[in-house]
């Protein structure tokens, strides 16, 4: 189902959330993968153990880097849930099209270690863009702008691009109350 082409890789988003909407769309593309490695297997699309074991990495390695930890682990959670709908879709789509279905499974230890690398370096744009997403207005024509170049240079079809604005959903907001914010 995914739709790749050869000038994906030098061509980004636009706009200031660009790098990270990047990084977003490469999570989800992973999630392909995490799909392909489960499908006709026992593994299960939920796995409440792993999700709490990457938010709680998570928690730490915003804290270390001086982020807002809470809304770091909401971000992320939008990211697991998103997942979850690509893998959900992706089962539905080869249960309903056997011959597309993946006939290899790619090794799960490989696929965590590349979302372990995806999540440092989301981390690490979310405190590059962090006086931009805490700027609700700013952030979201921003994030809309990244959003919608992003996904069509990517080719992002209609269920990746529905993940992509669940993965999205908190990029602009502090996780503060809306008061304390300047």
């Amino acid at each position: 189902m995914r739709n790749e082409t050869a000038s994906s890789a030098t061509i980004k988003p636009l706009g200031k959330l660009g790098p990270l909407t990047s990084l977003v769309i490469e999570r989800l593309r992973v999630s392909d993968d995490v799909a392909a490695s489960k499908f006709g297997t026992d593994s299960p699309i939920e796995d409440p153990v792993r999700e709490a074991q990457v938010l709680e990495q998570v928690r730490q390695q915003a804290e270390a880097a001086g982020l807002n930890s809470q809304a770091a682990v909401t971000i992320f959670r939008d990211q697991i849930t998103a997942s979850k709908e690509v893998q959900r879709g992706l089962f539905a789509h080869w249960a309903a099209h056997p011959d597309e279905a993946p006939t290899t499974r790619p090794d799960l230890g490989q696929i965590r270690a590349r979302l372990d690398q995806l999540t440092t370096a989301l981390l690490a744009e979310l405190k590059n863009t962090e006086p931009l997403r805490n700027k609700p207005v700013a952030c979201s024509v921003q994030l809309t702008l990244a959003e919608v170049t992003g996904a069509a240079m990517e080719r992002l079809d209609t269920l990746h691009r529905r993940a992509l604005q669940t993965a999205t959903d908190s990029v602009c907001s502090t996780g503060e109350p809306t008061a304390l914010r300047t």
